[in-house]
This record gives C-alpha cells, structure tokens and sequence, in this order.
C-alpha cells in the first residue's frame, strides 16, 4: 500500500515522533543529547520554525513544532541529516540512524496543546526513569519552570494558557504537569486518517489547505475490538466465540477476515488482532490482506458509528 503523502502548509502544528533505525540508541552520552539541541536551534533560527516541547530519549526524539514557510519535512530533514553525519563520525558507524520514516501527526493547536506539552514531558516518567519530569534533564520542561532568556522553546503561547503574568504562569503550569492526572495515550494517538488529531470540522479545514485526500472520520482506535466483534455479530450473526473456534465454516471464516480487516482500518496491529481472536499471527496477516470485502468492512465501520450515534444521543 502506497504511504500517504505528508500534510503541510504554513502554520501547520505538528507531534513529531522520530526513531533511531531497527529501534537503536541515537544518543550514547551527554555531548550526543547536546548535539541533537544545537541542531534543534540553528535549523530553529534558519527555518523559523515554532518549538513548543520536545523531549529526548534514548532511542527517539517527540517534538512540538509549528511550521512557518518551511515545511517539516525540509526542517526534520536539515536536522536528522545533519545529527546523522555528526554520529556516524563520532562513533565511526556508517549508514542511516533514523528510521525512515518519521511520525507527524498535524494537530488542533486550540484543543490539544496543553495536552501534548504535558503528554511529552511525562514521557521520561512513564518510561520510568526519572520520578518527577523535573528530574529529566533533556526535555523543554525545566524551561517552563524558570526563565531562561537564551530558551530554544516558544514558551509564551502555553504559559499565557495559564497567566499573563509570568510567574504565576510557572507555578500554575507546574501544578498542572505535577497534578497525577496523567494523558492517555489513545488521546494522542486517537487520529483521523492516521495523520491528523482534531475533530472532523479540523480535519475539513485542513482539507482546503492542501493536496491529496484526506479520508474523514477514520480514527486509530476509535472502537475498542469488542465493539468490532459486536457489530460483526449484529450484521452477520457470526459470534465471538464462533469466531474463535476451530473450523473452517465458510460464514464463520468470512467473519474472521472481515472481523482482522476491520481492526486494522482502525489501527489494529495484527499481534493484537490476534491475540484477541486467538489465532496464530500468520493467520491474520493473511486475512488483512483479503480483498473483495469492501462492501463489508462499509457495513461494519457505518452500524459502529451508528451504535456510537445512538449511545450518545441517550447520554
């Protein structure tokens, strides 16, 4: 399946997960993690650029970035690039150190910013390695906690969320990282055509902006897999259980592959389509790579958005 072209425009806010190649280390030791910072700054000052958060760990990089004139691919490309050659030299390594192809996820700055800053600088604490995210020297957090008038991080738009007034905007912006309730990943990572975090009035507006279709209301795991099973059962009253069971009944088998099929336009890897259903992992390859069952998969995706319609309506 071919990969869907890169959203950009001007002003374009990003997440950006970048990853060392085959999951490898990118930074060894303290001058690598320094590095990959002055390089953040001069492409910041070349391409101007907004960086709202970052963090950097061990074997991957998240940013928070707006774009001006230059799009990201051209900025993460001078960055990436240009860290890249500087390790290969250090270390005496040759060939590639990211993984080819970068994260972006274009996002609703207005809903989701104060979610993604604190979704970042709490990375280090859900990985475990420090307590508390003050703890952790390579993130932007420590920048909003106390002024530093050399910051690489546009920290302004986010503290004004909290006070116009700037100490106060640190102490409340630290209560609110530090208050326990923590981001959940599915808020994240819950996107439209698997590149875009907004609603679908967002994903309309990008639509106007750039080339290339963009699917509407497709979301990563917007129904949970005992939903999809449910939905398979009202429609082709092929159950769960029957569905786990050994056999090769043609009604029972077809809903096994519509059942990986589904799950897997949601973002479903097929491990955990399998472990649900359990099947061997093969057998689900194979079955997400079934065609002739578009009509189908349509059948299904519309009675979960009007089961979702309805339990709404009742709330």
């Amino acid at each position: 399946m071919a990969r869907k072209p890169r959203i950009e425009f001007e002003g374009a806010f990003y997440h950006v997960i970048t990853r060392g190649n085959q999951r490898q280390k990118i930074f060894r030791d303290e001058e690598d993690y320094g590095k990959y910072l002055e390089l953040l700054a001069r492409y910041k000052n070349l391409y101007k650029y907004r960086l709202y958060a970052y963090v950097l760990m061990g074997n991957h990089v998240h940013l928070l970035a707006e774009t001006g004139k230059k799009p990201l691919s051209k900025i993460l490309q001078g960055i990436n690039q240009s860290y890249t050659c500087w390790f290969n030299r250090k270390y005496g390594t040759v060939g590639h150190l990211f993984q080819g192809r970068y994260k972006a996820i274009l996002c609703d700055r207005d809903s989701y910013l104060l979610s993604l800053v604190k979704y970042i600088h709490l990375n280090p604490v859900r990985a475990r390695l420090v307590k508390t995210p003050q703890e952790y020297r390579w993130s932007s957090h420590w920048l909003y906690l106390r002024a530093n008038g050399k910051s690489i991080v546009d920290e302004d738009q986010v503290l004004r969320l909290f006070s116009e007034e700037k100490k106060t905007a640190r102490r409340l912006y630290g209560a609110f990282v530090g208050d326990g309730i923590t981001v959940k990943r599915d808020d994240i990572y819950s996107t439209i055509d698997k590149r875009i975090l907004g609603d679908e009035t967002f994903a309309d507006r990008v639509m106007d902006k750039c080339v290339g279709e963009i699917e509407p209301g497709r979301r990563e795991r917007e129904y949970s897999l005992a939903a999809i099973s449910g939905a398979i059962e009202e429609i082709f009253c092929v159950t769960p259980a029957q569905m786990r069971k050994k056999g090769k009944d043609r009604s029972i088998s077809r809903g096994r592959k519509l059942f990986s099929l589904v799950a897997h336009d949601f973002g479903y890897r097929g491990r955990e389509i399998a472990e649900y259903m359990r099947k061997d992992p093969a057998l689900i390859t194979r079955h997400m790579k079934e065609k002739g069952m578009k009509r189908d998969v349509a059948k299904v995706i519309e009675t979960l958005k009007e089961r979702k319609t309805n339990v709404n309506s009742q709330v």
